[in-house]
């Protein structure tokens, strides 16, 4: 059953427990529903009950019953998805805005401001006073700033002003930069309505113009806020995999993508009323793990072990032992509610947003947000006693990582509290010792193997001196191999190897969850106006990758990703490829506008051969040594402990 499924040993090994019990997953499901190649490649069109209109391809000048040519199908499709992934990123961001105005006003028990350095950069960036001012009056003004983002109908977006000089002058002259985030994602859907904008080049750079708002916009804002309500994140160790699970103590997983609930989840479980609660009902301690996103929100503020990614949800559940999977707002399962049955396990439902027919609902509210935690951790203790001990299976996988690289750490600990800067690292790349970096993003997708694509990209940028930063579901898969490891160095290229001894780090570094790719933008950013490696995010030696794309979150993220200058490349298969018009405009017609292209590649190893080839052209146009592996390697390190044996 698990052959071809996964690489991971703990998956494979709870696919052949749930291949005996005759339990569905995903993984088995995928094999049973096969997708309409029509649909899959983009040429069905329903949006209109004239339809759904089916392009097959079979006749040159086919269209729809309104006259809908295959390219425009295929061009309001992708649009329509990428104005759904912003909102969902964007939607993130203004509930972080409405709980930070609620901080500021005292009236959301529980949370509180624990970085005012980042509240006053923030604040900087918003053109908000701070001298003189309390923390509250400050973080007031930005959280109605940050608000006024979502309606603001004239104008732009303010963060665009992060980005470099030359990227805002040419967002400003392709007429894209974003005035209101809600604003863009309605025009497009109004755009892509039946009977309205029919020119699929037209309807592709509003796309663009939508998938700015979730970039420099919604994510950006609820990365930011996140840390200023929670503490700015710096690397921390903590463990991955299914094998964090305890067979002694109360397991709750959490689940989802808003850090607003996990944050008085992980203080509930450390109460020592609970704990005292937990070892009243038998068990040794309260044992608090995470699945996707949520997983990376508390592992790099709190260290708390994700137990997998995307297609470990099930199989979580599968263990027996986990006495509650709490879930909040996107990439959970349906699945999950009928599967839970099977087991002890209380699947919980928070978010007014998302619930689930067959779960638990305990609404969620920053009002009263630690007695809310407080019932969800004891509702979980009161099933400990429930537990099946015959059924509880935990495979024995779990690897060391260490996690947490927010910008400004990076920015830190490449010189210091009063040096930091990006200089040594634009250095680096400018020295040839790093030949670029890339970041590798994203989800798993159950028709691809999980987690190869990933690890095989990574693995082969780092063999060749690429940098790798990772986020969401493609990061917790880095862990699970040891990539986030510092040991993990010894596999990095002769010139990659130098730098991460000489810093101590990884060759994979991992910034957050998925709408942390924000921190990835603000990294490009500060490289481009740091000087030595071009004007523009546009002329960095960088590339955006995501192996195994699933969501529309995903283009949102590289769409906007794309449209900040960065050449981007999905795995998996193209939602697009019935429509070679439409395929050629995200490439050839993007990058001719904004500098950087969405291009699909199935075949990881293809993927890894057009990153290092991008990378090198782009060091060939900055005036940069050719790329040589065997010109450093001989650290100051190594000459030393020769020496000295």
């Amino acid at each position: 059953m698990g052959n071809g499924k996964s690489i991971d040993p703990a998956a494979l090994e709870m696919l052949e427990v749930a291949e005996k019990e005759g339990i569905s997953t995903a993984f088995s499901r995928v094999d049973r529903l096969k997708p309409c190649p029509i649909g899959r490649h983009g040429n069905c069109c329903s949006i209109c009950f004239m339809g759904p209109c089916r392009m097959t391809g079979k006749d040159p000048n086919e269209t729809g019953v309104c006259g809908a040519t295959p390219s425009t199908i295929a061009a309001r499709n992708l649009a329509r998805s990428i104005a759904a992934g912003a909102a969902a990123h964007s939607d993130h961001g203004r509930d972080m805005a409405l709980v930070l105005r609620a901080v500021a006003k005292g009236e959301a028990k529980g949370y509180k401001i624990k970085d005012v350095k980042k509240l006053h950069a923030v604040a900087g960036y918003l053109g908000i006073r701070v001298d003189g001012r309390t923390k509250e009056e400050i973080a007031l003004d930005v959280a109605e700033k940050a608000i006024s983002q979502w309606g603001q109908q004239e104008g732009e977006l303010a963060y665009l002003s992060r980005a470099p000089k030359k990227r805002q002058e040419l967002w400003r002259k392709l007429g894209i930069a974003p005035r209101g985030i809600d604003r863009e994602i309605v025009e497009t859907l109004h755009r892509t309505h039946e009977g309205n904008d029919q020119d699929p080049e037209h309807i592709l750079t509003q796309a663009l113009r939508t998938s700015l708002t979730d970039g420099w916009g919604g994510a950006m804002l609820a990365t930011d806020i996140g840390d200023i309500m929670f503490g700015t994140p710096s690397p921390l160790t903590s463990k991955v995999n299914l094998g964090v699970l305890k067979d002694d103590e109360v397991n709750i997983l959490v689940h989802g993508h808003e850090p607003l609930l996990s944050e008085m989840i992980v203080a509930a479980a450390q109460d020592p009323e609970m704990i005292e609660y937990a070892k009243s009902k038998g068990a040794n301690g309260i044992n608090l793990a995470g699945i996707c996103c949520t997983a990376n929100e508390v592992l790099m503020r709190h260290g708390v072990p994700p137990a997998g990614n995307f297609l470990h949800q099930e199989l979580a559940i599968i263990t027996g032992a986990v006495e509650a999977m709490v879930v909040d707002v996107q990439c959970v399962m349906q699945a999950l509610a009928e599967l839970s049955k099977k087991f002890h396990t209380k699947l919980i439902t928070t978010s007014a947003k998302a619930k689930i027919t067959g779960a638990m609902h305990i609404q969620f509210n920053h009002h009263d947000a630690l007695p809310i935690a407080k019932l969800i951790v004891r509702t979980a203790i009161d099933n400990y006693p429930n537990r099946d001990r015959s059924r509880v299976h935990i495979p024995d996988f779990q690897e060391n990582l260490v996690a947490g690289y927010s910008h400004e750490y990076i920015n830190y600990m490449q010189g210091g509290a009063y040096r930091g800067s990006f200089r040594p690292l634009n250095d680096a790349i400018m020295q040839g010792r790093i030949r670029g970096a890339a970041g590798v993003v994203g989800c798993n997708n159950a028709r691809a193997t999980q987690d190869e694509g990933i690890t095989t990209v990574i693995r082969e940028l780092i063999k060749n001196d690429v940098l790798v930063l990772v986020t969401g579901c493609g990061a917790t898969a880095a862990a699970k191999y040891g990539y986030l490891a510092p040991e993990m160095m010894e596999n990095a290229g002769k010139g990659l190897k130098e730098i991460c001894e000489a810093v101590g780090i990884a060759p994979v570094i991992h910034v957050g969850s998925c709408v942390d790719n924000s921190r990835i933008l603000t990294i490009a950013s500060q490289m481009a106006t740091e000087g030595g490696l071009g004007e523009d995010i546009s002329d960095l030696p960088v590339v955006g990758i995501c192996p195994e794309w699933m969501c529309e979150k995903a283009l949102a993220i590289g769409t906007y990703v794309v449209a900040s200058g960065i050449y981007t490349l999905f795995g998996v298969d193209s939602p697009v490829i019935g429509a070679p018009e439409v395929e050629k405009l995200i490439m050839d017609g993007w990058e001719a506008q904004v500098g950087g292209k969405l291009e699909f590649e199935p075949d990881p190893m293809k993927i890894v051969e057009k990153t290092l080839a991008h990378i090198d052209k782009k060091r060939a146009a900055l005036k940069l040594e050719e790329y040589d592996p065997n010109r450093y390697g001989q650290s100051g390190d190594k000459q030393m402990a020769g020496v000295s044996s």
